[in-house]
């Protein structure tokens, strides 16, 4: 999975990526200070995959791993090639979803690029040089259709669809703000578009608001409004204090998350809301050799499902074994899970849960 942090300059977006992913990239108090994005690996938590490695004490651990990637700044103009438009746009088109870090603290140290802190107008900027590009892309599609049209009628069909997604865009609303059947849904998808991305609003606080009231702050709740009305997500966060923890160990960082009332770091949760909104699920794989957790779409079925780990798998599918994460540890082991008749044989119509754990048996 890719995931892009995009906002405006100085809203705190290369500190929050600096802080998540420990990569150490430039962040200055200046606009442009990221040029070319750079690009941290970060390890998905997954308390489940540290409980079977207990159990199991394999030879190796590899998590899910997540890709961020931190975006140069964007400025008004960038679908015209204003500022670093062009690479923005195409920077932006590669990931699966956007973090869109908002300024919602005040800090007069801290230099607005519009001289003020104003969410609401922040997120239309960076909307509406999307926007832009996507008109272009989606008249491009209607001309298409409506050529295509003379010959085959279904294409009338596509092109007064995209001509409903046109008049969206023109009105300045983001094409994931659409309403569209489960047909159209997947037609919309067809075409590359940035406003059609899932994305997350992750409202970037001041250590003091986040930490006395993250519903007292208004600049928050406007967000929050205008994440409900594009069928986006919200995360309030604090790239400050993701800056403290990231320097912190295990025992410190969950010390410290205790004392602010929290159960889980800012990466976690943005990771959790990142999982949600893209429809993902992990199923995990143990033994002595390697404890692995594996990333799919929910309703993936067991013979997809082994095919991330090898087409072979997939190919010569014969049947899965499962056993729910909970049962297995509960059990403490997996022949105690197998006499309570708690391991269950699965075949090609079996859709995978998370925390499934999982071994394939197959045949090629």
């Amino acid at each position: 999975m890719k995931l892009g942090i995009v906002g405006l300059p100085n809203v705190g977006k290369s500190t929050l990526f600096n802080a998540i992913t420990n990569a150490g990239a430039q962040s200055a108090n200046y606009p442009f200070c990221t040029i070319e994005p750079n690009v941290g690996i970060v390890s998905v938590p997954d308390k489940r995959l540290d409980k079977l490695a207990e159990m199991y004490d394999p030879d190796k651990f590899t998590p899910a791993t997540i890709e961020f990637v931190d975006i140069a700044g964007l400025v008004k103009g960038a679908s015209k090639g204003e500022g670093l438009g062009n690479k923005f746009l195409a920077n932006i088109r590669e990931v699966d979803a956007v973090v869109h870090v908002v300024r919602c603290f005040d800090n007069d140290n801290i230099v607005h690029v519009d001289g003020s802190v104003d969410p609401a107008r922040d997120i239309d900027t960076i909307n509406l040089e999307l926007i832009m590009s996507d008109v272009d892309i989606v008249e491009r599609r209607i001309d298409k259709a409506k050529k295509m049209a003379k010959a085959d009628k279904k294409f009338r069909e596509e092109a007064e669809f995209f001509e409903r997604i046109l008049s969206v865009l023109n009105s300045g609303k983001p094409a994931r703000g659409a309403e569209c059947s489960e047909e159209e849904a997947i037609l919309l998808a067809s075409a590359p578009l940035l406003t059609n991305k899932p994305i997350i609003y992750a409202a970037n606080m001041s250590d003091v608001d986040f930490s006395s009231g993250i519903e007292e702050n208004e600049y928050y709740n406007k967000v929050k409004a205008i994440a409900e009305s594009e069928h986006a997500a919200v995360l309030p966060i604090c790239a400050e204090l993701e800056a403290e923890i990231a320097g912190m160990d295990a025992e410190e960082k969950e010390i410290f998350l205790s004392d602010l009332g929290l159960e889980q770091s800012g990466l976690e949760r943005l990771i959790t809301k990142c999982y949600s909104l893209l429809g993902l699920i992990s199923y995990l794989t143990a033994g002595k050799p390697e404890v692995r957790a594996w990333t799919i779409k929910k309703g993936t079925k067991a013979p997809q499902a082994a095919g991330k780990i090898h087409t072979d798998f997939e190919r010569g599918f014969i049947r899965a074994e499962v056993i729910a994460f909970d049962d297995l540890i509960a059990c403490g082991s997996l022949n105690a899970a197998k006499e309570k008749g708690l391991l269950r044989s699965e075949g090609k119509d079996y859709v995978m849960k998370d925390g499934d754990v999982v071994h394939f048996l197959f045949n090629v």
